[in-house]
């Protein structure tokens, strides 16, 4: 049995897609969630990822940190993953890899935090580049390959990727495209995202550092979460 140790489902994008990847595929695996720490995770972190950081993967006596490796031990596995038609592979792999390595203006601007609702501030350049471009991507996804997933008929690894940025537009209110946009509601409406999302509601702990983000990323207008409350 795999062990997929995550931290707080309400904060981390990057537990989110192998968390989200293997439920949609059907792969058993035993959770481990250990909440992010206000000082430092390091020490935390470190007993089951050697960089100190998550995800990370157990499987056996192996250990697979970071999520692309996480992503790629898998479908060395199982099937479904990546497509098995070669362009449609070539094309997720790429689109994975652009949200892996980049985005850096919707990541800085929009921090995750599935519970919260906030009326955005300002919009710089670099962020509306951001969302362009994932609209831009988004739609190429689904007009080469039909949809309703970016790769075709099946959820695999390329939109795990993308699941985190499902959670930032409905976070912040962002609006795109009616093809982008109607995709991020599919992702939103999948039984895995609607699990994490509930479990990130039900959530009591409270990170200063995520907290300060994303209450510095506009007007804060509800919190869903436990013990949380409006604030409009």
């Amino acid at each position: 049995m795999y062990e997929l140790h995550i931290a707080n489902k309400n904060y981390s994008s990057w537990s989110l897609r192998p968390w989200v990847l293997m439920r949609e595929l059907g792969l058993p695996f035993d959770e481990r969630l250990t909440p992010f720490d206000p000082d430092s995770n390091w020490q935390a972190f470190r007993g089951f990822s050697p960089t100190g950081l998550v995800p990370a993967l157990r499987d056996g006596h192996r250990s697979v940190w970071e999520s692309l490796a996480i992503v790629e031990y898998l479908a060395e596995r199982h099937e479904g993953v990546w497509p098995k038609d070669p362009d449609a592979r070539a094309w997720a792999r790429s689109a994975a890899a652009e949200m892996h390595a980049g985005f850096s203006a919707l990541r800085e601007a929009c921090t995750m935090n599935v519970g919260v609702r906030v009326r955005l501030g300002e919009r710089s350049p670099k962020l509306e580049q951001n969302l362009a471009r994932i609209d831009e991507l988004w739609r190429e996804g689904l007009d080469q390959f039909g949809g309703p997933f970016l790769a075709g008929r099946a959820f695999g690894a390329v939109d795990a990727f993308f699941a985190p940025v499902a959670f930032r537009l409905q976070t912040y209110g962002l609006v795109l495209s009616p093809p982008a946009q109607a995709y991020a509601e599919r992702l939103l409406a999948l039984p895995s995202m609607q699990a994490w999302q509930a479990a990130a509601l039900a959530e009591t702990w409270r990170e200063p550092g995520h907290e300060a983000e994303a209450r510095a990323a506009g007007e804060w207008l509800r919190d869903l979460r436990a013990s949380g409350g409006d604030h409009g």
